[in-house]
C-alpha cells in the first residue's frame, strides 16, 4: 500500500449533470416549463469522490476538464470540499440533462471532447504523484482515448484499481483489479450469460471475476446488489425506498463498497454498506449527496445471502 491518498478517482468523460423536474408529462412539439432545475459535477468518478468524502473516507477526484463546464465542476467540488487534482484540456467538458417527467425518466448525454495522448500521459504522470491506495476509473471514455488507457492506469502503480465501465469495456481489460462494478445489462453484455434471476447474474458474475477481477460487485437496481469474490458469492435486496431518481445509484454502491474495505469491513458487511448507500442516493434528485448519517445503524437492516 502506498502513503497517498485514501481512495483517488478517475474521471476521464465527466460532466455536468443537469437535471430538470416537470410537473406534467412531455408532449410532442408542446413547450415545457420550469422552475425545479439544478446543476450537479458529475461523472461516475466525481460521483464516487463526492460519496466517500461524505463518508470520511479521503477521496480527491482526477481526470480531464476543460472549458466553461470544467469551470463548473471544479467551483462545485470546491462548493462541496471535495478535493480535485484535474489535467486541463483544451476541449469542453459536456453537458448531461436527466428531464424527470410524471410519464417517465429522459437523459440525454453528450459524447464528450477530443482527448490527445499527451493529455493522457499527463494523467498517469498526476496518478503516481498521487500515490493513491486504491485507483477508481470510472464512467466513459472521452474521443480519442480508448480501453487501453484505463489497463496502463491499473499497471502504472502498486495500487488496487476497481473499474466501473460498460459492458463492451470490460470484456476488453488485461490488467488485475481489485474490483467490478457492471449493472445488470452490463454484466450480461461482458459475459454473453443471460441474467434474468439473481442466480443467473451470480453465474455470469463468476465468469466475470475469472477475467482478472478479485470481486465483483453488480448493482441490479430494485433487485439490489450482487458480491462475488473467489470465495463465495453474496446477494443482498434493495432497501425499501422512495426512489426519487437512479441517478448515480451504482456509483453510490460502488461508494459504500469501497468505503467498507478501507474499513477493513468483512465483505458481507461492505456490501451492506454499499446497499445502504445506494438506497440513500436513489431517495434524491440528480447527483447531489444525501446524508449518510447512522449508515452503520441501516446497515444492520439488510438480509445478506448466499447465492
Amino acid at each position: 500500500m502506498s502513503d497517498g491518498d485514501d481512495v483517488l478517482t478517475v474521471t476521464m468523460n465527466p460532466a455536468v449533470d443537469h437535471t430538470i423536474s416537470l410537473d406534467e408529462p412531455l408532449e410532442a412539439g408542446g413547450v415545457a416549463r420550469t422552475d425545479d432545475a439544478q446543476f450537479d459535477a458529475g461523472g461516475k468518478g466525481i460521483n464516487v469522490s463526492q460519496y466517500l468524502t461524505a463518508l470520511d473516507v479521503d477521496a480527491p477526484a482526477t481526470g480531464f476538464l476543460g472549458g466553461s463546464f470544467g469551470l463548473m465542476i471544479r467551483e462545485a467540488l470546491d462548493d462541496d470540499g471535495v478535493a480535485h487534482d484535474f489535467v486541463e484540456i483544451t476541449g469542453r467538458t459536456r453537458l448531461n440533462t436527466t428531464i424527470l417527467s410524471p410519464d417517465g425518466e429522459y437523459k440525454i448525454n453528450h459524447d464528450g471532447p477530443l482527448v490527445g495522448g499527451d493529455d493522457v500521459d499527463t494523467l498517469v504522470e498526476r496518478v503516481r504523484e498521487r500515490s493513491p491506495s486504491r485507483l477508481v476509473i470510472a464512467g466513459s471514455l472521452p474521443r480519442g482515448v480508448d480501453v487501453d488507457a484505463v489497463d496502463r492506469l491499473a499497471r502504472a502503480g502498486p495500487w488496487e484499481t476497481a473499474v466501473d465501465m460498460g459492458g463492451s469495456f470490460l470484456q476488453r481489460l488485461d490488467a488485475d483489479y481489485l474490483v467490478c462494478k457492471p449493472n445488470r445489462e452490463e454484466l450480461g453484455t461482458a459475459t454473453g450469460r443471460d441474467v434474468g434471476t439473481i442466480e443467473d447474474c451470480a453465474a455470469a458474475a463468476r465468469v466475470l471475476r475469472e477475467r482478472g477481477f478479485r470481486y465483483v460487485l453488480a448493482s441490479l437496481g430494485p433487485d439490489g446488489g450482487l458480491l462475488v469474490s473467489e470465495a463465495e458469492a453474496l446477494y443482498a435486496p434493495a432497501l425499501p425506498v422512495d426512489v426519487v431518481d437512479t441517478v448515480g445509484a451504482g456509483d453510490a454502491m460502488l461508494s459504500g463498497f469501497l468505503a467498507g474495505l478501507v474499513r477493513g469491513e468483512p465483505q458481507a458487511s461492505a456490501l451492506r454498506t454499499a446497499i445502504v448507500v445506494a438506497a440513500r442516493v436513489v431517495s434524491v434528485p440528480g447527483t447531489r449527496v444525501p446524508s449518510f448519517d447512522d449508515v452503520v445503524a441501516d446497515r444492520e437492516t439488510v438480509e445478506v445471502r448466499s447465492v
